[in-house]
């Protein structure tokens, strides 16, 4: 697809590097020359210098024949209008970035007016991330499938747990109906597991199950499924304040460390059911006269990564049972937080790019197949690829244990009119069903790509 990035920031680079991977015409357009330059060496890109809200730099970018625009410069209201002009000069899809909490209200109105095919919040994004989490604390990292009916989710497998030292083959009866395990990542190998394979302590895994089996699986391992009672957030910017707001609204007692006073005062106007304080989050004395170590999680969310990495790993050594989740800006840290077992990372930068690029491959997937959602996991290697089964597919009626499946494929998931089924050898995909598909291959366009030929 021919696609239009305006703005090279964080977000505008990683859009056009994964992009530009997956094969797709691209061209930037960014008003500092040297980011241009940057961004045109480094990938495979067009750039042009210049506003993105010009008429005429969207026609020197190609507007006319491109198939989709995408704005995320630092302003809402440049992002909106360069989709506006984009939409009236070229027809294409558009997606926005938009930040400011004052358009919260209106985005509905404003995404119909515009006609803008998504509009993405990175503050609210990575807030919504984290509050799938502190609902569901067992788990590292949960998405959806099947319209939400569906659920992945990543856990880690501790030494005492039922399923250490055990094939999966050999799971317990009342564990192997629940869900699919699908995926374990296992120091740097990913694995799609037959039932032979002997899951081990410190395996990540990564299960597939209807929302209501996921909850019955973690309860039956002996794992925490409740929400959390309270929460610590450090740091008050728009993330915090989203959060804040969504773990109220289910009944969670919210405590907000923010150092700017001006700041203290917007919130508690905002959040009167919040507990804000007016101080330094890093303050071992502060964190402790308000109860750290018994708190049921806490958020470090400020802007420096060295400081919610080190926040971090004091609660942990003072309060091993609460949740945690720590914001980081630089993906490069990755391999070293990993080892230090500090809960749930989010990425503010990355849930922004994934969530726009989710949208290209759906959009791109749906020109020439019957891909309904494409997810990338475990670093690019694996896909998560659900399909919509039509009529005369030769998967249709024959039971899974019979059917010729290559190698690293793996039948995750059916969805049959709504109800979701974790799949055995003797189940059957019907017509019209929906079909979670895990695999290490590419270029899957069709269920019946699942086939030997």
């Amino acid at each position: 697809m021919h696609i239009i990035v305006v703005g090279c920031g964080n977000v505008g680079q990683t859009l056009t590097q994964q992009l530009s991977k997956e094969g797709h015409n691209i061209t930037v357009i960014e008003e500092k020359s040297s980011v241009v330059q940057n961004v045109v060496n480094s990938y495979d890109v067009m750039g042009i210098v210049g506003n993105g809200a010009s008429y005429s730099i969207m026609k020197d970018a190609g507007i006319e024949t491109a198939d989709l625009m995408i704005a995320v410069t630092d302003s809402d209201e440049l992002n909106l209008l360069c989709c506006l002009i984009a939409k009236k000069a070229g027809n294409c899809h558009t997606i926005a970035r938009v930040r400011n909490p004052v358009y919260k209200k209106e985005i509905n109105f404003i995404k119909e007016e515009l006609g803008l095919s998504m509009v993405i919040n990175p503050e609210e994004a990575a807030a919504g991330e984290a509050d799938r989490l502190l609902k569901f604390p067992s788990a590292t990292k949960i998405e959806t499938f099947a319209r939400g009916r569906a659920e992945l989710v990543k856990f880690i497998v501790e030494e005492n747990s039922r399923l250490c030292d055990k094939a999966l083959k050999d799971f317990p009866a009342d564990l192997k109906k629940h869900v699919i395990v699908s995926v374990v990542s296992r120091g740097t190998d990913v694995y799609i597991p037959d039932g032979n394979f002997i899951l081990r302590a410190g395996d990540e895994i990564t299960i597939f199950g209807s929302s209501r089996n996921t909850l019955s699986f973690f309860k039956k391992l002996g794992l925490p499924t409740a929400k959390v009672p309270s929460s610590i957030i450090v740091g008050g910017g728009e993330t915090g304040y989203y959060l804040a707001k969504q773990l109220i609204s289910i009944g969670i007692k919210v405590t907000i460390f923010e150092r700017d006073a001006v700041r203290c005062k917007e919130l508690s106007e905002l959040l009167p059911q919040a507990l804000i304080i007016n101080g330094d989050g890093t303050d071992k004395d502060m964190l402790m006269e308000e109860g750290v170590t018994s708190v049921g999680s806490f958020v470090a969310l400020t802007n420096l990564d060295e400081e919610n990495i080190m926040l971090s790993m004091y609660v942990k050594s003072i309060n091993p049972k609460a949740k945690l989740i720590t914001k980081v800006h630089r993906v490069n840290y990755g391999d070293i937080i990993g080892s230090l077992g500090i809960g749930s990372i989010i990425y503010p930068k990355n849930i922004t790019a994934d969530r726009i690029v989710q949208f290209v491959r759906g959009m791109n997937a749906s020109k020439d197949s019957n891909i309904e959602t494409l997810y990338k996991l475990n670093d690019e290697r694996v896909e998560a690829l659900e399909f919509i089964v039509r009529s005369g597919s030769p998967v249709i009626g024959v039971p899974l244990s019979q059917l010729n499946l290559k190698k690293g494929i793996l039948i995750a998931c059916i969805n049959h009119y709504g109800e979701i089924i974790s799949p055995t050898g003797d189940s059957v995909i019907r017509d019209r069903d929906s079909v979670i598909v895990v695999t290490t291959l590419t270029g899957l366009k069709d269920i019946s790509d699942i086939l030997e030929k």
